[in-house]
């Protein structure tokens, strides 16, 4: 008996320690957030419906860029650094958000984590949107990242809510040597 508790003591003490359970640390390749203090040039992207002006932006490798994010447009959007796999990606996650009733075309709602019986763990990030290479832009709204590129390198500059890259809220983001 004695050796059973324990044993089950020592499980649940190792389920609790075991790194699973935690929110995933987010890694690129291409660079990381940084402070707004630390930026050295300011990018002002302007959020239509279905587009961004500019469309093309070209940094240096170790700048460290403010994006001043302002939606003009009427819906909901996003600005997300990445490659063509990743938004891919995460176009599939905003789709799972979309409907389960949490993304609605003109805001993010908070939801519980018990809704509906759906398994947010194996979205990864618990039905959050916070990944630090994104932010959601309500219409009207301005927001801002900073990024530093770590690297040279070719990327995109996406908005991921369903329909809305493949409308073509889509630039490209060159960062050079």
């Amino acid at each position: 008996m004695f050796l059973r508790t324990s044993l089950k003591i020592a499980a649940c003490l190792l389920a609790l320690s075991t790194p699973a359970w935690a929110t995933p640390v987010h890694t690129f390749a291409f660079g990381q957030p940084t402070a707004a203090s630390q930026a050295t040039r300011t990018i002002e992207i302007v959020m239509g419906d279905m587009n961004f002006d500019p469309k093309a932006i070209q940094v240096k490798a170790g700048e460290a860029i403010r994006f001043v994010l302002v939606n003009k447009g009427q819906l909901l959007h996003e600005f997300n650094l990445g490659d063509a796999a990743m938004h891919a990606s995460h176009q599939e996650e905003m789709l799972q958000m979309q409907q389960s009733g949490m993304l609605t075309p003109t805001a993010m709602k908070e939801m519980s984590h018990d809704m509906a019986g759906m398994d947010h763990a194996a979205m990864g990030h618990g039905m959050q949107h916070d990944d630090p290479n994104s932010v959601l832009v309500e219409p009207g709204k301005t927001s801002e990242l900073t990024w530093t590129f770590s690297k040279a390198t070719a990327l995109e500059f996406a908005c991921n809510i369903p329909g809305h890259y493949q409308a073509g809220m889509v630039g490209k983001l060159t960062v050079s040597q």
